[in-house]
């Protein structure tokens, strides 16, 4: 529900904070303003949030569910093309999608899952059709409640195993050049994945999340925040995420697979950008799926990264938070 609503953070009115000499604060719009907005975004060093306030939403039935699909090429290529396409013309903030590819061992496990939504019970007629069109195998998408909607996820976890997560933002290409780059990024975490799926235990997935212009004017009008994110154009959030069983893989994921992962993207993102096949647009790290080695705060704009220091330095002058605690550090 960004589009219509903004963040997650965008809908919190009132945080209540410990800060590192022990005393508890309130951060709202009215009180201790500038603390607030660096809530928004800027991680763990600030103090301790106990308590948050949100705005809430009426909510009736909702349609949503999964449509699954065995991976061929010629599925690739209309998956792609539906979520670059959906991100341009969709302009029902109601509607949403995740397009997820998913890989298992020695391709025992090759599918699209794709997470469809809609904030209503009577869905416009074609909305989804790009992807409904491209043929599923399997269709859960049905009118529900939220609550059911969500609780019917919990299929896809894979039980006793840890994830590891990097992400990338991109421009979304235009419709002319919507294969090359979209077709390439695939392409290339098709290849980064064939070198770990030879060993049991492990699935790679990356969902491609639409981020459109309205979810970054719906965050504005609700409250500042760190990411700050602009309408200068619509963009794409990767999820790259892999699943393994065995404990060991840690270094492995980290150092090569999912390194060279959301590297690779974003190597091929300013070559685009170089050479003009993609726009030179701002394109923040999505938090919630940052990698604990990518640079989170050197992604925001350099004034909010001062900023979130400012106030660190502010509420927190010892440094107790900065040095006793990892995360991204303003």
């Amino acid at each position: 529900m960004s589009a219509q609503y903004g963040w997650a953070a965008s809908s919190v009115l009132e945080y209540e904070i410990v800060l590192a000499n022990g005393t508890i604060a309130t951060a709202s719009a009215t009180q201790n303003a500038d603390l607030f907005k660096a809530l928004k975004g800027g991680g763990n060093n600030f103090g301790i949030v106990t308590t948050y306030v949100l705005q809430l939403y009426r909510q009736g039935d909702v349609f949503g569910g999964n449509l699954v699909f065995l991976r061929t090429p010629e599925t690739d290529a209309k998956l792609l093309q539906a979520v670059r396409d959906f991100t341009d013309y969709n302009d029902d903030d109601k509607a949403a999608v995740i397009v997820t590819a998913e890989r298992g061992n020695i391709d025992l496990i090759d599918t699209w899952i794709l997470f469809l939504f809609y904030d209503g019970a009577v869905v416009p007629e074609g909305i989804f059709k790009n992807f409904t069109d491209a043929g599923p195998l399997l269709d859960t998408t049905r009118v529900q409640t939220y609550a059911s909607l969500m609780a019917g996820s919990n299929w896809v976890i894979v039980k006793a195993s840890v994830v590891q997560i990097g992400t990338e933002t991109i421009p979304m290409p235009s419709a002319e050049n919507g294969v090359k780059v979209m077709e390439g990024i695939h392409a290339h975490w098709r290849n980064i994945t064939d070198t770990v799926l030879l060993e049991p235990g492990i699935v790679a997935s990356i969902a491609y999340q639409p981020f459109p212009k309205r979810i970054a004017e719906a965050a504005r009008e609700r409250s500042p925040d760190l990411i700050d994110a602009d309408d200068a154009g619509n963009r794409l959030i990767l999820e790259m995420n892999y699943s393994f069983v065995p404990q060991g893989d840690y270094d492995k994921m980290d150092l090569i697979t999912l390194v060279s992962q959301y590297g690779g993207v974003r190597d091929r993102v300013l070559g685009w950008q170089q050479d003009g096949t993609l726009p030179e647009i701002y394109l923040p790290i999505f938090m919630n799926y940052g990698f604990h080695q990518q640079d989170y705060f050197g992604r925001l704009r350099p004034e909010n990264r001062a900023f979130a220091h400012t106030v660190a330095e502010s509420v927190d002058p010892e440094g107790f938070f900065r040095t006793r605690i990892g995360g991204w550090k303003p």
